[in-house]
Parts: structure tokens; sequence; C-alpha cells
């Protein structure tokens, strides 16, 4: 892959256009407290449907609001639960719902009830028109052509076509997480190649866990953007920013660029610590572009970072720069 060394990624908007802006939407920040890896979709009707890694990593939920601020106290709505032996069993991480062809999908990673660590990729179906109705079928693992741990499945069309990324441990014992990218023939089912589009490379993509994961799609004007997450998921956890022409072979891995620092990581000043993994969304209006992430207020954790549960969902506004990236406003607050 290129790496585009541009004098910064985060090119900060001018101050008084953010803050025209912020007077026009403000959000109830956290959206969701003790809720982790969030996915927002929203329908063509505008309605906001809300899925998350609970911390008890055991279910999945969804709460729906007619708002993204409207998420906030939003009734949640158990789904699907995990197995008691088996596939399925446990770390239950990451869900992302998806409306593909007419019909709902949850991605997710598991583990098994006695393996915990032995994490792979499934997926849930559902024909109802609303996913907090009807019957969701297990459609079982999403077969790579590697078997080894994988997660953070993410999937969108472009041009015709439909790809999967998602974050796989490719080269065996520390080398860590890869983002992975491949053509879809159906929404549960590869058809390859399978082409690693960024391993963690950098300092701060290795700090006490080699990772690149929770990747996210955004398309504009002529790109298509991948935002993931690295490094452990403490104060460290930070995002990068991969992106490729829109004409471009997204299975080539040379036509995707990869920005040497992170473009969205932990703030001291404004107690924004670890923020990562994140979705995106559009306002009501759907004029603007809006992140949906999680972060903690502290930074000292007690324990294992996986079992400190406040990792909480947040919204903010991202602007675009002249020459067309977005500008995540590290030094903004919500």
């Amino acid at each position: 892959m290129k790496l585009i060394r541009i004098h910064t990624l985060v090119i900060m908007a001018t101050i008084c256009s953010f803050q025209s802006y912020s007077q026009s939407v403000e959000f109830n920040n956290p959206i969701a407290e003790q809720r982790a890896d969030p996915w927002v979709h929203k329908t063509d009707s505008g309605e906001y449907y809300l899925i998350a890694t609970v911390p008890e990593y055991d279910r999945i939920e969804i709460r729906k609001a007619n708002s993204i601020n409207g998420l906030k106290e939003a009734k949640e709505k158990e789904v699907w639960h995990k197995h008691e032996t088996g596939v399925m069993g446990s770390h239950i991480w990451a869900p992302e719902l998806h409306r593909i062809d007419g019909k709902w999908y949850i991605y997710f990673a598991a583990g098994e009830a006695e393996n915990i660590w032995n994490i792979r990729m499934y997926a849930l179906s559902n024909p109802s028109s609303d996913p907090m109705q009807g019957k969701w079928t297990e459609e079982g693992q999403i077969k790579t052509q590697k078997e080894s741990f994988s997660l953070d499945a993410t999937t969108f069309e472009h041009n015709g076509k439909r790809y999967l990324i998602w974050a796989q441990n490719v080269r065996g014992g520390n080398s860590g997480m890869a983002l992975v990218v491949s053509e879809m023939k159906s929404p549960t089912t590869l058809t390859g190649p399978e082409v690693i589009i960024t391993e963690p490379e950098f300092s701060w993509e290795r700090i006490k866990y080699n990772v690149n994961e929770g990747p996210a799609v955004l398309k504009k004007d002529g790109r298509i953007f991948v935002t993931y997450s690295a490094s452990a998921t403490n104060h460290n956890y930070c995002m990068g920013l991969l992106w490729a022409n829109e004409d471009a072979d997204l299975l080539n891995a040379a036509n995707w660029n990869k920005s040497p620092g992170p473009v969205f990581y932990t703030s001291e000043d404004l107690k924004r610590y670890g923020p990562g993994h994140n979705s995106f969304t559009t306002s009501e209006d759907g004029k603007k572009t809006i992140m949906i992430y999680h972060a903690r207020d502290y930074k000292e954790i007690q324990g294992h970072e996986l079992s400190d549960k406040n990792r909480a969902a947040r919204a903010r506004i991202v602007n675009w720069t002249k020459s067309g990236f977005p500008d995540f406003m590290q030094n903004e607050k919500d």
C-alpha cells in the first residue's frame, strides 16, 4: 500500500464555522453508557438503530429512535443471546446491523464457551421490516480462507459489488490483527481473493498489542475512506485512515493509501481517552456526516482494559477539508 504524507490528515476547520454549526446540532453525549464498538444504522425513513457491545459480552441488543439524541433514552431489546456451549458461546463482540436486499443482517464476533479466545465472525438474519421485531436466524460462521482469530466484519456496496472488510490474524503468532477485504457472492459468503489492506506497522498501532481492527467505510466525492482502530483498548486506542479512489480496484492492495499518523486519539484536555471503533451515519437532515464512536472519560483502568465497563458511545460531527478528506477535529470537543 502507498503512504501519502500530506502536511496533516487532520486539517482543522475554522473555529467560526464549527461554532456556527454546533449551534444547530448538539449531541447529548454520551448517547449510550457502557456501550462499546457502537454501530448506528439510519433507515431511509429517518429512524436510527443503535447496536453495540455490552460489557457482559453475552448478548446482542438493539435500540431505536427518531434522532441520534433520542437513542440515549430509547429502550433496548435483546434480539439474541450467546450459546451455553460450543461456538457463539463467549465474547460476543462488535455487532453491526445492515439492511441488504430487503433483509436485516447482524455481523458479530464470538468465541467458544470452552475456548473463549477462539473468536470468529458470525451472522444473523431477519426478514422483518423492523429489526426489533420478527425472528433472527443464525446464518453460521462467515468462513475465510485462513481459519484464525477474526472479528469486526463490516460490509458495503460499491459499483454493483458487495465487499466485506474485517480484522484477522493472518500471519500467525504475535503478528497481530490486519484488515482484510474480499468481494462477497452473498451477504454471508466470501468469493475472494482476500487482500490485506493494512497491517500494524507504525508505533502508534503497536502499543501493547499489534492491532488494526474496527473498520468503518465512508464514501464521498470520488474516494472510499476506511477508518480503523489501533493498539490496546485503553487510552492508547486510536483511529487511523485508509483511502482509495472510487474507480480503483479495491482488491489491489497497492490502490489503498494509509495515514502515517493517527487521525483521532486521546485528548487529556478534553478527557477523551481511547477513542475508536467507530461507525458513520448522517444528521437528521442528511447533510452532515456524524461519527459514532466509543471512549472513556478517565485514563487509569483497574485490571485488564476489557474488564472495564465504561466505554461509552458518543456522537460527533465530521467536517471535510478543501482537499476532500474527513476532518475529525481532534482538538474540538464533541
